[in-house]
């Protein structure tokens, strides 16, 4: 049997072990009702006990259980489908976000900067991994396209079913490394995970049309790579909703925010208004006028989910109060 230290497994702050009551043990996998547990020298798969539990937690494990869920250094987070205002859990304390498109028509720049506000959101680096680049005649168009959204990125064009090639992504998870892929399906994410770990998963084919392929990775998991460290594969995403990216927006869209705050009106539009410096900044080409329609319809995204997680609360809020209130009656009628 394999065995792992804890700085194998990711973790990093060794002065917290004198205050923590049992063992850690990061979460491989998870399942319904339970979930599958990598510690110093064994395995466990236990109860989740109705935690809400990500690839990646770090838990600490007493007398066969798990006690306490450790706080997250980073935490992968959308909103769930369906338009809601609950939040999905995608992984967590990842080191690096993988954001995995393809050098074809798949490739769009509205959709690698939602991915990227998911990133700064977390706290994760940002990695735009391109496949295909072999069936491409400009690849480095892409990756130029990529690594001009935010300084913070850096873009790789890869062939994904080139093994060599694949493994220059060994340097985000190497040992102690957790690298995490997004994408949509069919990008060459499974592939990818292929050549990182060696272990060979079911692949399937692409639609020609509009190049995109179907759900190949169904569940979060954690494995192994081959540089050391680990790698977190998720299910393709058809749709990215944010969720309380408020922070992430402006990290990703820095030069807009900062030319907002210096405009001559506080509540400018950056839609005609003078002294706008939004405005000027396009009229100068020093911003894109497309980057600025799609701050304002992230912007306008995230302002309403946050309406709508307001009301979730007040609702939930109301429902306990009143919840609490029959319990007192009930009480008060058993005097």
């Amino acid at each position: 049997m394999t065995t792992y230290s804890l700085a194998d497994l990711g973790w990093s702050d060794d002065d917290a072990l004198a205050g923590l009551d049992g063992l850690p043990m990061r979460v491989a996998a998870v399942h319904r009702g339970h979930v599958d547990l990598l510690g110093p020298d064994r395995t466990m798969s236990l109860p989740s006990g109705g935690r809400a539990l990500a690839v990646g937690d770090w838990v600490t494990v007493v007398d066969g259980r798990i006690a306490d869920l450790l706080p997250r250094r980073t935490e992968l987070m959308r909103r769930a489908a369906g338009g809601g205002a609950t939040a999905q859990l995608i992984a967590a304390n990842v080191d690096t976000l993988g954001i995995v498109s393809s050098c074809n028509a798949d490739f769009s720049i509205a959709r690698l900067e939602r991915y990227l506000v998911l990133c700064a959101q977390a706290g994760c680096l940002p990695l735009v991994v391109l496949t295909k680049s072999d069936l491409c005649d400009d690849p480095g168009r892409y990756r130029r396209e990529a690594e001009r959204l935010s300084p913070l990125v850096t873009a790789l064009t890869v062939d994904a079913r080139d093994v060599a090639d694949a493994r220059s992504l060994d340097p985000w998870c190497r040992a102690g490394q957790t690298l995490a892929l997004v994408g949509m399906s069919g990008v060459g994410k499974t592939t990818l995970q292929n050549a990182l770990t060696g272990v060979e998963a079911a692949t399937q084919g692409i639609r020609e049309d509009d190049a995109k392929g179907r759900h190949t990775t169904t569940s979060r998991q954690m494995r192994r790579t081959l540089a050391g460290g680990w790698l977190i594969d998720t299910p393709g995403m058809r749709e990215l909703g944010l969720y309380e990216a408020s922070d992430g927006i402006g990290k990703v869209f820095s030069e807009i925010e900062e030319l907002a705050g210096i405009c001559r009106f506080r509540d400018c539009t950056h839609d005609g208004e003078p002294g706008c410096a939004v405005q000027d900044a396009i009229e100068a080409g020093e911003v894109d006028a497309g980057r600025l329609r799609r701050w304002r319809k992230l912007r306008r995204e995230e302002e309403i989910s946050a309406d709508t997680v307001a009301e979730s609360r007040a609702r939930q809020k109301s429902r306990q109060k009143l919840y609490n209130q029959g319990k007192k009656r009930s009480r008060d009628k058993r005097r």
